[in-house]
């Protein structure tokens, strides 16, 4: 009986110089994902930061809103009966009592032919019980001239109307928005229980790495990919740490991830085969590598690991190994990486990406037993995918509107078929066809 943690993946072992003897299914990879990667604990913040965070629990309103009943139009408060019969060739005449604004109230009570001129928004007198809107009333000396009749209760709000203390507002869970955190702060909640967003460090591995900002020069590049990487786990809710740039040794890498301390470490590079991808051995030491070669394409190197806690009673910190190669990065991030990032911090695991069901404009092949990444644009309404291979050509990501995924079991798509499409942003999202940000398997 097989009694390992992730029995549907197969075991890692070391393929430097050697190649995959097998690959583990993108399906199996992302369960193992979701297994490892449940919400964090919770941390109270300021409404005024709340918004794009994930609740931590149910709240309930502590008070009414309104808190009072109010006046919902400019004008004169007064009693509505008695306006009955108020028309404009018979006005009725009511003695100007005083006056109410938003936060200042008339404090008096309201006598019979009473009037008080109040501002929208200000509490309602007590004796009133309605509104005339300033237009159907005039203002002579000290007496209002009211022209029409209206009922008791209208252009009030009253106590609770809102909102009723008690009543459940948001369930646990809930990601907050703008308007969300509006209504937090007007029934006085502050600071709010959210779960905490995952502190994610960043080692970028490679000789042949320049920090970002410099030029390149001879044999060496850019580190690009921390840049992308550092913005898709903003996008994901996390907390990126400064970014640790190393060489390819194995004692380098060791000690950068004895060092990291975020709650999730992403490692750009050294996933390979050659003889200087150390990482996944490295990760097997010190934790558990429990991934090593993935049925797709591309990243099919990715690799995934396990680290312990590093408090006593914490949780182990899943690694990431990530491609390189750009594209390869990019997909491998989004597949694995961020999901866990998303459901570290309460958020969907699902792709944050906006989809669309189009017909292509050509015929795709892809080979059956592995995900094919594919990156398209959108032209005329039709999915045309992008002339060019490899996953060193990270200008394809920039050209594309978006991608497809061509599942494992599939040997492509024939002209004219309708795919989905996940839009790397809201290129073409008012065109015909559905939206969800389902991650496909």
């Amino acid at each position: 009986m097989d009694t390992r943690r992730f029995p549907d993946l197969p075991i890692p072992d070391d393929v430097r110089m050697k190649g995959f003897r097998g690959r583990a299914e993108v399906v199996a990879v992302q369960r193992m994902v979701d297994q490892v990667s449940t919400p964090l604990a919770g941390e109270m913040v300021p409404v005024m930061d709340c918004a794009g965070r994930v609740l931590a629990e149910e709240v309930d309103a502590p008070v009414d809103i309104p808190g009072f009943d109010r006046a919902a139009m400019d004008g004169f408060a007064l009693k509505g009966e008695e306006t009955f019969g108020a028309a404009t060739d018979n006005p009725l005449p009511f003695t100007l009592a005083g006056e109410a604004r938003a936060g200042h109230g008339w404090d008096g009570q309201l006598s019979r032919g009473q009037a008080v001129r109040i501002m929208t928004g200000a509490p309602l007198p007590a004796g009133a019980d309605a509104v005339i809107p300033a237009e159907q009333a005039a203002l002579e000396d000290r007496t209002v001239q009211v022209r029409e009749a209206v009922p008791p209760g209208k252009h009030v709000s009253r106590r609770g109307e809102d909102v009723r203390s008690g009543a459940r507002i948001f369930s646990g869970g809930r990601c907050l928005r703008p308007q969300d955190a509006g209504l937090l702060a007007s029934l006085g909640i502050s600071p709010v229980h959210v779960i905490r967003r995952p502190a994610v460090s960043l080692i970028a591995t490679g000789d042949e790495l320049l920090p970002p900002g410099e030029k390149p020069r001879g044999a060496a590049i850019i580190d690009s990919n921390s840049v992308v990487l550092t913005a898709l786990v903003t996008r994901d809710g996390g907390v990126p740490l400064p970014v640790q740039r190393i060489g390819d040794g194995a004692d380098v890498t060791e000690a950068a991830l004895g060092e990291a301390t975020g709650d999730v470490i992403l490692i750009s590079g050294g996933s390979s085969v050659g003889l200087e991808d150390h990482a996944p051995s490295i990760v097997a030491r010190m934790g558990s590598l429990e991934v090593h070669g993935i049925a797709m394409r591309p990243s099919s190197p990715t690799g995934i690991g396990l680290l312990p806690a590093r408090q006593p009673g914490g949780r182990e910190r899943p690694v990431f190994l990530l491609p390189g190669n750009p594209v390869s990065n990019l997909c491998a991030y989004d597949f694995f990486a961020g999901r866990a990032i998303r459901r570290f911090g309460g958020l969907p695991a699902s792709w944050p990406y906006p989809r669309q069901t189009l017909p292509l404009a050509r015929k795709v092949v892809s080979v059956p037993g592995r995900v094919d990444y594919m990156r398209v644009t959108i032209k005329d309404g039709r999915v045309e995918p992008l002339a060019v291979a490899g996953a060193a050509v990270a200008s394809s990501t920039v050209r594309a509107h978006g991608f497809v995924v061509i599942p494992r079991d599939a040997e492509g798509f024939a002209a004219g078929e309708e795919v989905n499409v996940f839009l790397y942003d809201q290129v073409g999202v008012a065109m015909t066809g559905r939206e969800t940000g389902e991650t496909p398997r």
